[in-house]
């Protein structure tokens, strides 16, 4: 219930401060065009991005032939859970890891690495699938590309305010001359603040898929096993494919690289969410 509450409060302090860019940037003309960008761009990723991000880290599909064991885990899982059984998909990378897309429970995927699959006990894939199916059954994709595009676009507007101040300003609510401050605002505070919310809204449904994956499963153990294996192993094995803007995504930072702050980490840091499982009751 708290990781709910601060994800609502979160993804309305980044709307309203959408709301804010559009006022300094045109006034209700512009508030009501940053809306309808907003809007259109959240749409195409709704429907589309899964098909991006799968196709990116050359995931393949596979049935229960393929890999029983695998297969066979994510329908017990679901089935705990009371969502559909997703599409399984087998990423080719050594890295070990595993994400969950889709735009709904009844449209979902969930990928796992080969590296994943070598490295854990049957125990703890349980709790790295039921980790991400948590994420299906909490709509966690559609809150984090709710949260993604809002503050794409606002990244946006900071990008065009940049070129604003290098060439004298651009039209907007104030047409005085006095709108430098405001430029300042939109280039440098805004597209900050609005990234550290969205990692902030990413950290905690990491936390929330934890916990609910956890009760899934009866077993918050068997997942902090498994997270801290993949914590290790992901420093020595980084992921060569994709790209780090879909890091969120994976249970575990795929990427070598780190972030100097923890405001601007896609995901809580390793030892609190071991700590959190290993404290929790079920």
């Amino acid at each position: 219930m708290i990781n709910q509450l601060k994800t609502f409060i979160l993804l309305s302090a980044l709307s309203g401060l959408l709301l804010v860019v559009g006022w300094l940037l045109g006034g209700y003309s512009g508030l009501t065009i940053g809306l309808i960008f907003a809007i259109g761009m959240n749409f195409f990723s709704y429907w589309f991005s899964d098909k991006f991000v799968l196709r990116m880290y050359k995931a393949k599909q596979i049935k229960h032939k393929d890999h029983p064991e695998l297969f066979s885990i994510v329908k017990e899982i679901t089935k705990k859970a009371n969502i559909p059984m997703p599409k399984v998909y087998i990423i080719p990378s050594n890295n070990p890891n595993a994400f969950a897309t889709g735009r709904d429970p009844e449209h979902a995927v969930v990928a796992c690495t080969v590296g994943i699959l070598k490295i854990l006990t049957t125990e703890e894939l349980k709790g790295v699938i039921a980790h991400e199916v948590a994420h299906i059954r909490n709509r966690d994709i559609l809150i984090q590309t709710v949260a993604a595009t809002i503050a794409a676009v606002i990244g946006y507007v900071g990008f065009i305010a940049r070129w604003g101040a290098i060439f004298g300003g651009f039209g907007g609510r104030d047409r005085d001359g006095g709108n430098i401050l405001e430029l300042l605002v939109l280039a440098i505070l805004t597209p900050l603040i609005a990234t550290i919310i969205r990692l902030a809204i990413s950290r905690s449904r990491e936390y929330l898929a934890d916990e609910t994956g956890a009760a899934i499963i009866k077993n918050p153990k068997a997942l902090a096993s498994a997270l801290h294996k993949l914590d290790s192993a992901s420093k020595h094995i980084p992921m060569k494919l994709g790209s780090e803007s879909t890091s969120s995504l994976f249970i575990v930072n795929p990427f070598s690289g780190k972030s100097l702050i923890g405001l601007l980490s896609t995901h809580p840091p390793m030892k609190e969410r071991i700590k959190r499982l290993n404290d929790m009751k079920v």
